[in-house]
């Protein structure tokens, strides 16, 4: 609040009132007023200066060090007009939100020296009224006269302070002491502070807008950088500047080194099409340096001014932040834990423990086991548990596609510029590639997959450019992979690469107590996903499923428990509602192929009764097909 000038007499007489008399005269500012009961009622002298509350020396040095932007923008304030400081007898205060005085420039309030003043606080609980007390209360600027002060000490002197807001909220105060009132309008002290006032907080708001871009553009998965011509950076956030450390180009502050320098291709990048005016959007950007060649998707947009380019910005993605980005988008991660692995026989806890070590290791892993034992779901859960659970996991089907196509799969596809595209070694690294039915891979491209993950680089067909990756092979094998290698079958090096560590998985019916659990965990698992009750398997239910051999094993009871939960009535699956055949269950083939008979016949354990409910027949029609085709019944 401004105010006019007002009789130093009469401001006398007012407070002299007060403190002689306690009478509180109407003519007294309300804001002055307000503070002097306040004052009186705190027990504050009024007579000299007290002793001043003072940060300790290591908490005054913390605060200026965290308060150090607005300081030295006040010292430049400051420094562009201390002559007339000097002429006119001023003194400035710079206090922060508590009131506690960050830095003194000249003769203080009050006569004290800069070192005795700084980490003072000056509130109004210390010193009474005064405009410092006004202003952080009022959160407006204010002019107080001598005779108001409340330390007749201090009346001297006239005091104006202005609070510093930012996004509403006081940060500091500046406070001007004139103590030659005569000689300098206060007009003129009030204008100065105003000033002051103004630009600090814009320059503070610059500052807390400019952070939190900072902390944006380095929490962003991008390379920023700002260009001025001729390639030198003088922005770059945090992953910016740790690609360019990794080329050798820094320099001080945030000016690093010219990429014009130390880019080999600088002038076939959109950097330098963009200081030309064209802006380059997603596009695939090799940078060749003298240690090392990158890849990423770059965009660069020029900046102009009165139609020519001062700068550019560039936003990059290196390419193997992306393949991890697209891998987790399109669910390229584990689904299953070690955990959610079922069982309680001591060859199931033996392999289970063994998987929970190796996960631990970062060795490629061999997992060999029957169809359907469970390989897939195991390395799954050794990648969660590993190191590299936080990469992608990338899978692939040896035995699915045609060798020319598994090839390219594997490691992508330079011949065309514009179709080149990375294969399943770049997409999983960082994490681990699963590669299922190995010991179907054709020689040669066993033997080109060796080699790369001897050497940790990658060409994509059609292509000489070498990339690095850095990833963990887990394959899975049907059969015994040693033995097809000694007979020729398999790439030996590709083997020894791969089973430094083995784990085999056993057969359903080498762990048959486990069985029930199974088929429990696998209808919980089906009640949870469907929102379904959970549903009991009767004892004589159990008995059924843990006499069977199980030759598609987990596999194939997964298949039968699905059969049995969606199509029994009711919470209990009873025997007779268990089809070993699965879900697809008996076509009436069986009535004219013995083969197919026979085979159900075995399914069902080579019982009457078993073989009868599972293709929904009398004992009496099972005997004239036993007849017919020349089976003994027994």
């Amino acid at each position: 609040m401004i105010r006019e000038r007002r009789s130093k007499e009469k401001l006398m007489n007012y407070y002299k009132k007060f403190i002689d008399e306690g009478v509180m005269d109407p003519n007294v500012h309300p804001w002055v007023a307000e503070s002097w009961e306040q004052s009186k009622e705190l027990g504050i002298t009024s007579q000299v200066m007290p002793k001043l509350v003072k940060l300790s020396k290591d908490e005054l040095v913390r605060r200026q060090h965290l308060h150090h932007p607005a300081m030295d923008y006040l010292n430049g304030l400051y420094n562009e007009t201390r002559e007339h400081f000097n002429v006119y007898n001023l003194s400035l205060l710079l206090l922060d939100q508590d009131c506690y005085v960050m830095k003194n420039y000249a003769l203080p309030f009050f006569q004290k020296s800069p070192g005795q003043l700084e980490g003072a606080r000056l509130a109004e609980e210390d010193i009474g009224t005064s405009s410092i007390s006004i202003v952080h209360e009022h959160k407006s600027p204010f002019l107080l006269f001598g005779p108001e002060m409340w330390i007749k000490e201090c009346q001297d002197g006239d005091a104006c302070s202005v609070p510093i807001m930012v996004d509403g909220q006081l940060v500091y105060i500046v406070t001007i002491v004139s103590v030659e009132q005569e000689e300098l309008p206060h007009s003129a002290v009030v204008s100065l502070l105003l000033s002051i006032r103004y630009a600090m907080e814009q320059h503070l708001t610059m500052l807390a807008q400019l952070e939190a871009r900072h902390v944006i553009l380095d929490s962003v998965p991008f390379a920023v950088y700002h260009i001025i011509p001729g390639g030198d950076v003088v922005y770059s956030n945090k992953l910016g500047k740790s690609r360019l450390a990794g080329i050798d180009a820094v320099g001080t502050k945030d000016v690093v080194a010219n990429l014009n320098d130390v880019v080999l291709n600088y002038r076939h990048t959109p950097l330098y099409k963009g200081f030309k005016g064209i802006p380059s959007y997603n596009k695939e950007v090799t940078w060749i340096t003298q240690r090392k060649t990158y890849e990423d998707i770059t965009t660069v947009v020029p900046l102009e001014q009165d139609k020519a380019v001062t700068s550019v910005v560039a936003v990059s993605l290196p390419i193997e932040d992306l393949r991890t980005l697209v891998a987790h988008a399109v669910g390229y991660k584990a689904r299953y834990s070690l955990t959610s692995m079922v069982g309680e026989t001591p060859v199931f806890i033996t392999m289970q423990e063994k998987a929970g070590r190796v996960a631990r290791n970062n060795h490629h892993l061999l997992l060999q086991g029957e169809s359907g034992t469970g390989k897939q779901r195991m390395a799954h859960a050794i990648h969660q548990a590993s190191g590299r659970a936080a990469g992608p996991l990338i899978s692939l089907k040896c035995g699915d596609i045609l060798p020319e196509v598994l090839e390219e799969e594997l490691f992508g596809s330079g011949e065309y510029r514009d179709e080149s595209r990375p294969g399943k070694l770049e997409l999983a690294n960082g994490g681990t590639l699963f590669l299922d039915e190995i010991e179907k891979m054709p020689m040669h491209v066993a033997a080109r997959l060796a080699n790369a993950l001897k050497t940790c680089k990658v060409c994509r067909l059609g292509e000489k450019v070498e990339r690095g990756f850095d990833i963990r092979i887990i394959a899975a094998c049907d059969s015994d992979l040693k033995r097809l290698t000694e007979k020729g079958a398999f790439f030996s090096p590709l083997h020894e690469i791969i089973s430094k560590s083995m784990i085999r998985i056993p057969p359903l019916r080498a762990r048959r107590e486990d069985i029930p659990l199974l088929a429990e965990h696998i209808i919980c698992e089906l009640a949870e996903q469907h929102n379904m009750p959970v549903k009991e398997l009767q004892s004589e239910a159990k008995e059924l499923l843990m006499s069977y051999e199980w030759p598609g094993n987990i596999k194939q009871l997964q298949g039968v428990a699905e059969q049995a939960f969606f199509n029994t009535e009711g919470n209990t699956i009873a025997l007779k509602d268990i089809s070993l055949l699965g879900e697809t269950g008996v076509s009436t083939a069986w009535k004219e192929d013995k083969d197919i008979f026979v085979e159900a016949w075995k399914v069902a354990g080579g019982n009457i009764s078993r073989l009868a409910n599972m293709l929904d027949v009398s004992r009496v029609t099972l005997y004239r097909y036993l007849k017919k085709f020349g089976l003994d019944k027994e």
